[in-house]
């Protein structure tokens, strides 16, 4: 199970990528300015791009929470949520009130870990250096994620995940994160319904990612 990303701070990027569609929203705010790369654990805070749907026209960098609300079946007996980071079967009915286009979002990426043998981190990134997304969906929540916090209402995500392909798969062979490397696949998973969008829930081809080992 993928717990750690990358992330530059790429507002411009961003809007080169999308145009005058995207907006940033205020929650952006500065975002990793000053660091060239912000790393993302669960419960921590990343920029996801996503629908304005019902709220607005085009799209929102925003920023989010790592965690999706966990199924309550998961929570009896506990005080606190931390969400589920990684959605594997969308078929649940706890998941598929997520998966309209008002509640998908892309996260960018410059690469995602996996375990690898002997305690070390395995790092994976779009091989050619292309701008790549990862397939998440999105919702605004109430809920304790800690203690300390008590009850607040975040925007939450999560992102998808699927069989790996060759090079996940080597070291991971459960899953890997769906990742989206073409504009046309972008504009699918924001727009499309949901019978065409799950056809991207599938794994990037072989080849296509990098691969960095760091000893444990």
């Amino acid at each position: 199970m993928c717990n750690l990303f990358t992330q530059t701070h790429a507002t411009e990027a961003m809007r080169t990528l999308f145009g005058d569609a995207l907006v940033a929203a205020e929650s952006a705010g500065s975002f990793g300015a000053g660091r060239p790369v912000t790393d993302i654990y669960p419960d921590g805070r990343a920029l996801v791009i996503r629908y304005a749907g019902e709220t607005g026209e085009g799209l929102v960098l925003d920023r989010a929470r790592w965690g999706m609300p966990t199924p309550p079946v998961y929570l009896e007996g506990k005080r606190t949520d931390r969400g589920v980071t990684n959605i594997r079967n969308t078929g649940s009915a706890h998941w598929r009130r997520w998966l309209g286009p008002a509640h998908r979002c892309l996260v960018p990426f410059t690469r995602f870990t996996e375990p690898g043998p002997g305690r070390s981190v395995v790092f994976f990134r779009p091989g050619d250096g292309r701008p790549a997304f990862l397939a998440g969906i999105t919702t605004v929540w109430t809920s304790v994620r800690r203690l300390a916090e008590g009850e607040t209402t975040d925007r939450l995500f999560a992102f998808l995940t699927c069989p790996p392909n060759a090079e996940v798969g080597a070291i991971h062979p459960k899953a890997m994160p769906v990742v989206l490397t073409e504009p046309a696949e972008w504009e699918t998973w924001l727009h499309a319904s949901w019978p065409v969008a799950a056809a991207l829930q599938r794994p990037l081809r072989d080849g296509m990612l990098a691969v960095e080992r760091r000893p444990g």
